[in-house]
């Protein structure tokens, strides 16, 4: 149990927890089975939602990543799992009902090969010996010998490789063990195994599954200067040469205490990361590419906006359109149109012209969308364009909050207030005595 709890908190930055996306029936004699969106979620200490055990096989590491907890130069309680322990555990958490599947990863003890050999120990013991058919995902560290990982993949339901730092410079700065090659390799080579059990499946009918959920990655946002159009432009890259499933983005939280890093009271960029899931979404499933949302001139997302209305504010030209005749593709790049309500808008105009209160039943979030679209060649009616009720419009209730003033009540007796007077008046005040921000 000591062990437990040093492992997990250890896990607990790796953010790359989803629903398994595979599916496997159980057999006689075996336990669990996986179901693509068949994983439960309950919510780890630090308020993230969590469907799996997520532990390391060891907090013990010898590279010296400066970002990372576990570094070697870091000094902090270390332990180990052996591989009886690790599948015991995780045995005795799924008969409980406490957990779905399991998360490993792991620091680099010896060196890449040990390590992954005493993972490769612990998934033989949980597939072979417990016979568990339940989900795994599990972290392939880079540098690891082809072979080993050819093994390891086809053993879990998952695999990722961290490429951590979107550049190269900002890699050999924090992670001077690791080369974006030793990162890059593993994930050409997952690809290339995937691809030759798909065909191998279809030949054969008992072939072993190679990866079945596919492979993902984790970029850290915010322990380095690159900009959102750079971590974008990678995403857009990783997707098209690799065919990952997912990229995870990881807000930046201080643990250790560096010259290359945020200080240790510098709030993780909880927002920033919000905003490039918003935008991996549009590359995944809107049809954007990289250099549509972000360029060299403007490479970071405005934090008030999400970035489908922000190109859209950028690109008034192409707007408003007309929602009964513009393409399926088009659609999707009004805010306030999703996916299904896009879809369930093809569908209703085949049967009939479709009027504003009609959007409103489909789905669409009128709020945003009506300053864009045109029904019958019609705006809204009695609709004002301001660009103060514009910005109102397309921001939530979350985004507003964080622009909405502060009130509070003047005390009598606190000359706080007072002590404060001289120095704003030295900073510039406006006319109406507020201090000019």
């Amino acid at each position: 149990m000591e062990k437990l709890q040093i492992l997990t908190a250890s896990a607990k930055y790796d953010v790359a927890c989803t629903s398994s996306g595979s599916n496997r029936n159980n057999q006689a004699g075996g336990i669990g089975n996986t179901v693509s969106m068949g994983i439960c979620h309950s919510f780890s200490a630090d308020g993230r939602c969590i469907s799996l055990l997520k532990v390391l096989m060891t907090n013990r590491c010898v590279y010296d990543c400066a970002y990372c907890v576990n570094r070697k130069s870091n000094p902090t309680r270390r332990a180990t799992f052996t591989p009886e322990e690790l599948a015991d555990l995780t045995i005795q958490f799924y008969r409980r009902n406490y957990i779905e599947g399991l998360f490993l990863s792991s620091g680099v003890i010896r060196n890449p090969d040990y390590t992954t050999e005493q993972m490769i120990s612990a998934l033989e013991l949980l597939r072979n010996v417990h016979q568990f058919r339940g989900y795994i995902h599990v972290k392939a560290i880079p540098g690891t010998d082809d072979v080993l990982l050819s093994r390891l993949g086809l053993l879990a339901d998952r695999m990722s490789v961290n490429i951590e730092l979107p550049s190269r410079e900002s890699l050999g700065l924090l992670a001077p063990d690791k080369s974006k090659d030793s990162i890059l390799k593993p994930m050409a080579l997952i690809k290339e195994k995937i691809n030759e059990n798909s065909s191998d499946i279809v030949k054969y009918n008992h072939a072993p599954r190679f990866v079945p959920a596919g492979q993902s990655t984790q970029m850290i946002v915010g322990a380095s200067p690159d900009s959102d159009y750079k971590i974008l432009t990678l995403t857009e890259g990783l997707y098209r040469k690799y065919g990952l499933k997912r990229v995870f983005f990881s807000a930046y939280t201080p643990v250790v205490e560096h010259s290359l890093l945020p200080s240790l009271d510098t709030k993780p960029p909880l927002l920033r990361e919000h905003r490039l899931y918003q935008a991996d979404w549009l590359l995944r499933f809107y049809g954007f590419q990289a250099n549509e949302l972000l360029d060299e001139a403007a490479p970071n997302f405005n934090p008030l906006l999400d970035p489908k209305c922000s190109w859209a504010l950028n690109h008034r030209e192409q707007f408003p359109v007309d929602i009964n005749r513009v393409p399926y593709n088009t659609l999707l790049r009004v805010p306030g149109i999703g996916v299904k309500s896009a879809q369930r808008i093809v569908a209703a105009r085949r049967a009939g012209t479709l009027d504003f209160p009609a959007l409103k039943k489909l789905g669409v979030v009128l709020k945003r969308a009506q300053f864009f679209i045109t029904c019958k060649g019609k705006p809204l009616e009695g609709l004002k364009v301001g660009e103060h009720t514009l910005l109102r419009s397309l921001m939530s209730g979350q985004e507003l909050s964080l622009i909405q003033p502060q009130y509070e009540q003047l005390s009598l007796f606190d000359d706080t207030y007072l002590s404060a007077l001289p120095k704003a008046e030295t900073t510039g005040l406006t006319k109406g005595g507020w201090p000019d921000v």
